[in-house]
């Protein structure tokens, strides 16, 4: 059972009182030991999971929680892996910057996860932007690996997020100063299932926009990996997101509204992270590229993160529609390379060179201060 248009109101609400009891008392007590760095060490050696994996040199209240984390949906198919691999053989780059971008922006404009991880760590500090997309690139990549659904290391990726999340929860508890009644569990299962949708239905909503074709089985197949990812992230089955990209998308528009609104925080993440995206850009592309996400965003929700407006949004909408002339100006913001002519989509070589930047910046992302692997909370920082 997943969730549906008829139950998803009263479930997202339940949803957003409850974290993972699981990964919650382990971290909690790995937190209490002191024993958080030692195991994000240890996270840069683990980088599949599955029968036979060698968990030996972990603690073993760890070791035995990854083994149970490791087991797969009780719907795992061979169909949904070769589906999903047809989606990244065609459009892993261009999924991969859009939910480093778009997606993460996404995330913000919920204010619950917008307040929630400002106020998280290093994640909130002035390297903001590279440490979220650091605890994000990861599974990125690594779902558009060949065999990454079969051979245990999307599972291992996604149990370290599932354990950051944890993390995050389980700070914010001992802190003292969260605010259950206003904000509900930190990172509760109505945000990761709320999430989910932002990185797999809202990315797929934002190539339509962009005029990328997307076929029905890419978008399935899509929408499969998201669900065993949603599995992953120790989501219970009645919270899973569906495997149908039709129903999600019903799903993601009937609540999207309920859920995103423009607040302090979204602006402010927002802001550092497209300023952050900028020094990867070539020269004179950057408009462009703010541009193309604000039409993968559509206006409404780019004006709530706080994303400027610029000539080149007039000129690239109805382009990235299949018709319309380009414009001098944009052409000159795409690097002089674009000419105008009829029925181009601009966003098209955009989307290649910020494809290629974006490589950099998840490579960036990855090395900085070796921080590789998702990594676990030790303590909470502030930097309000």
């Amino acid at each position: 059972m997943a969730l549906t248009t008829a139950s998803v109101a009263a479930e997202l609400e339940a949803a957003s009182k409850v974290g993972d009891p699981a990964a919650d008392q382990l971290v909690s007590d790995l937190i209490d030991n002191k024993e958080v760095d030692g195991v994000n060490a240890l996270f840069r050696t683990i980088n599949k999971l599955g029968p036979g994996q060698d968990l030996s040199q972990l603690p073993e209240r760890l070791a035995q929680f990854m083994r149970e984390a490791a087991a797969p949906p009780p719907d795992w198919s061979e169909a949904d892996v070769k589906a999903a691999e047809g989606f990244f053989a065609h459009h892993h780059g261009e999924a991969s910057m859009l939910q480093g971008t778009v997606g993460l922006i996404g995330t913000y404009l919920s204010p619950t996860g917008a307040f929630t991880l400002r106020s998280t760590g290093r994640l909130g500090g002035v390297e903001g932007p590279g440490r979220r997309l650091s605890q994000s690139s990861r599974l990125f990549i690594d779902m558009g690996d060949k065999n990454a659904l079969r051979d245990g290391s999307l599972t291992a990726t996604v149990t370290k997020v599932r354990l950051v999340h944890a993390s995050v929860r389980q700070l914010h508890k001992k802190s003292g100063v969260w605010d259950y009644a206003k904000w509900g569990e930190p990172v509760s299962q109505k945000y990761t299932t709320g999430a989910a949708c932002v990185f797999s239905t809202q990315i797929l909503q934002a190539m339509r926009n962009l005029g990328l074709e997307v076929s029905r089985d890419d978008a399935h197949g899509f929408m499969c990996a998201w669900h065993y990812v949603n599995h992953y992230l120790g989501t219970p089955e009645k919270w899973l997101l569906p495997k149908n990209a039709d129903e999600v998308e019903a799903l993601w528009n009937q609540e999207r509204d309920k859920e995103w609104m423009k607040t302090d925080d979204g602006v402010f993440m927002t802001k550092q992270a497209i300023d952050f995206y900028k020094k990867f850009l070539p020269p004179g592309v950057h408009d462009a590229y703010v541009a193309m996400v604000r039409t993968a965003l559509t206006d409404k929700y780019a004006d709530m993160a706080g994303i400027k407006r610029s000539v080149l949004d007039a000129a690239g909408k109805p382009l990235a529609a299949g018709h319309g002339v380009l414009s001098g100006a944009a052409g000159g913001l795409l690097g002089g390379t674009a000419k105008k002519a009829v029925g181009v989509n601009p966003y098209k070589e955009v989307l290649g060179i910020a494809s290629k930047a974006f490589n950099e910046v998840e490579r960036h992302a990855l090395t900085h201060d070796e921080d590789d692997q998702p990594q676990m909370h030790q303590e909470l920082g502030d930097n309000r």
